[in-house]
């Protein structure tokens, strides 16, 4: 009998058909965000979250759920039986913790709880890809470089207007100065 201790476990459905998965909703042009498979009754709930580089549509949405769809039925050994299929974009209330979130973030409004437990609203300037990297941004009309390593959690706030002219023109002339 296999011992259970020594690494001989089944892969959870989520952990066997992430690469798959991937695979499709990046031939589509876009990342996958995050796979979640559950029990839901006798199917399962596969969730699959994406996003890109200029959010999703729901035409897109559409066609990823096609392509998805069709390696989840080419796998459908993995999941053991019938699924329902949710495709879907980030909400605005998504944290912001990889780089390409902070650049997908840039000339918005983002609250910021730092590691050291300050809080700031910054407007998002431009962002180094490197995870080790920073972030441009303004605080009270001044540009400041955040590290990602100092930033606990950060979240989009929502604004109803146009950002000040002033802020986004400050932001744009640096990025053109070469800061990034």
């Amino acid at each position: 009998m296999p011992d259970k201790e020594q690494g001989d476990r089944k892969p959870a459905p989520a952990e066997a058909l992430r690469s798959v998965v991937a695979d499709a909703v990046g031939a589509a042009g876009f990342e996958l965000e995050t796979l979640d498979v559950q029990q839901a009754g006798r199917r399962r709930l596969v969730k699959v979250v994406v996003d890109g580089e200029d959010g999703v549509g729901l035409d897109e949405v559409a066609q990823i759920s096609r392509a998805v769809s069709g390696v989840l039925d080419e796998h459908d050994h993995l999941l053991g039986g019938p699924y329902t299929l949710e495709v879907t974009s980030p909400g605005v209330d998504r944290p912001l913790t990889m780089p390409r979130h902070w650049r997908r973030a840039r000339l918005r409004l983002v609250k910021v709880r730092k590691t050291d437990d300050t809080e700031l609203t910054v407007r998002v300037g431009a962002a180094d890809p490197e995870p080790d990297g920073s972030v441009q941004v303004l605080v009270d009309g001044a540009l400041h470089e955040l590290a990602y390593a100092d930033v606990a959690k950060a979240v989009v706030e929502i604004e109803f207007k146009q950002p000040p002219a002033a802020e986004t023109a400050l932001l744009e002339q640096a990025e053109r100065e070469g800061s990034r």
